[in-house]
């Protein structure tokens, strides 16, 4: 018997999620829509112009969302990551704790340096923009990975957003091969379309012959296969993935459980803040499977998880909404 059902590993940053109008971009300088990736100085000229007082503050990252979602449901979760010794790393270590992950981190292990933090602004129309410096995350490298953790999983998670460095790739490689030579299934998200746009060499390198688990987004899934039709990238996925789940925003979710494609119904829902919706739909799935459910009830499962979180502000639910879903769909 296994102690986790996932350990993740991924970016470590402190997410500060902010409402702004359409013209805060014009007047500012950024691209709407995107994740950025920018210096110490430019994130601290966006800082000096938004209300920090009014801001959520929490620990983020993809794979981190995704992991303290497994936490959330009841799962077992371990974080491999990377902060510095700071107030925003120390604010890090402790939420994932009070998140319920278990980490290997303490404080007085930490490096001098500066923690990563993502800035999150979210637009009346629920669109996210993220402007992100990575800090000390950008070092993340296989010294930060515990291999025992990944040996002792059902799963190990793998965040996209790595394969921008090459000691972010070499770590997802070698997490990947302690995995397989451990029996510990692989799941692995694009993360960003850009991530699949500029990138895509990079997830062949790791991908390797295939991964246990693939989770993408529509506009992901044709970037990767590089087809032209839903249809045709689905087919082309396989060669890729044992498993795969595309995401389809308000029209749901496709899922193939190796055999079949299963087609998951969306949760009609008034979207506020997109936010971290593609991290929970992964966390809840992966709760699901790896809690002995089905491909088709994981689903159920990610896809309503998912469609509260856009419904609110923040990347997270509460610790009783996510019991309510569990209640409600798997009794």
């Amino acid at each position: 018997m296994k102690k986790y059902d996932v350990t993740g590993i991924g970016n470590a940053l402190v997410d500060i999620e902010f409402k702004v109008k359409d013209q805060f971009f014009a007047d500012n300088g950024v691209e709407k829509g995107l994740m950025t990736l920018v210096d110490e100085e430019r994130q601290n000229s966006l800082m000096a112009v938004i209300n920090t007082a009014e801001a959520k503050k929490q620990a983020g990252g993809s794979a981190a969302n995704s992991i303290v979602a497994v936490s959330q449901f009841g799962g077992k979760s371990f974080y491999n990551f990377r902060v510095a010794d700071d107030e925003l790393g120390h604010f890090y270590l402790q939420d994932l704790i009070d998140s319920g992950v278990d980490i290997a981190l303490k404080k007085e292990s930490l490096e001098a340096g500066v923690t990563g933090k993502c800035l999150v602004m979210v637009t009346e129309d629920s669109e996210r923009t993220m402007n992100t410096f990575l800090g000390i995350t950008q070092n993340f490298s296989t010294q930060d990975i515990h291999d025992s953790a990944i040996k002792d999983s059902k799963y190990l998670f793998i965040e996209g957003y790595l394969v921008t460095s090459d000691n972010g790739k070499e770590a997802m490689i070698h997490a990947k091969k302690v995995a397989e030579e451990a029996g510990t299934k692989v799941a692995l998200t694009f993360s960003d379309p850009a991530m699949v746009k500029y990138f895509k060499a990079n997830f062949e390198d790791v991908i390797g012959s295939s991964v246990d688990l693939l989770f993408a987004n529509e506009e992901e899934a044709m970037l990767f296969t590089g087809k032209d039709t839903l249809s045709e990238a689905r087919e082309e996925m396989k060669k890729a993935a044992k498993h795969f789940v595309i995401t389809l925003g308000k029209n749901g979710a496709m899922i193939f459980d190796g055999d079949t494609f299963i087609d998951i119904e969306p949760y009609p829902t008034l979207a506020i803040d997109s936010n971290g919706a593609g991290d929970m739909f992964a966390g809840a799935f992966l709760y699901g499977i790896t809690n002995g459910h089905s491909y088709a009830s994981s689903g159920k499962l990610a896809s309503m998880a998912s469609s509260k979180i856009v419904s609110q502000f923040g990347p997270r639910l509460k610790w009783h909404e996510a019991k309510e879903i569990l209640a409600r769909l798997l009794p």
